[in-house]
């Protein structure tokens, strides 16, 4: 495991993170329920922060804001791809009532396939991480605010 990359590893955590806290849900009969998935930002904000400070350590001086945001998306770009098959799989193979199920929810007369399901899941994974890396980077990246360079201005 220590061959793998920080993202490749921390994606990988993340992916299983959300798929297990979906399983749990369905154990209860609650996967269906949208406003569930509202905890998903907070799997994929602790792996991610996680990851960035990873790889913050391990670069040492070496650190810029750009490698730091780097691995952010990468990361989250994994587990969003790894997330996203899972649902696949699971909407398909293990409970294929469930996108019916699901789309229940909304009293709407348009068909929406599978495919359209999962490229919805992709985007809301793409879009948290980007958000959540951007956000995390703010609070990790180096201050210019320091003495030396106050003394520089002056």
């Amino acid at each position: 495991m220590k061959k793998l990359g920080v993202p490749f590893l921390y994606g990988i955590v993340i992916a299983i993170g959300l798929i297990a806290y979906f399983l749990i849900l369905s154990l209860f009969g609650l996967h269906a329920n949208p406003v569930f998935s509202l905890f998903n930002p907070v799997i994929v904000g602790i792996g991610l922060f996680l990851a960035i400070i990873a790889s913050k350590r391990k670069m040492g001086n070496k650190y810029k804001y750009q490698k730091g945001f780097k691995i952010g998306l990468k990361t989250g770009f994994i587990a969003t791809i790894l997330f996203t098959i899972f649902f696949g799989v699971y909407s398909t193979e293990l409970n294929p009532g469930f996108i019916n199920e699901l789309l229940s929810v909304w009293d709407t007369s348009w068909h929406i396939s599978l495919g359209m399901v999962l490229f919805t899941v992709a985007i809301m994974g793409f879009a948290t991480t980007v958000v959540l890396t951007l956000a995390f980077m703010q609070l990790l990246k180096d201050s210019w605010n320091t003495k030396e360079v106050r003394k520089q201005q002056l």
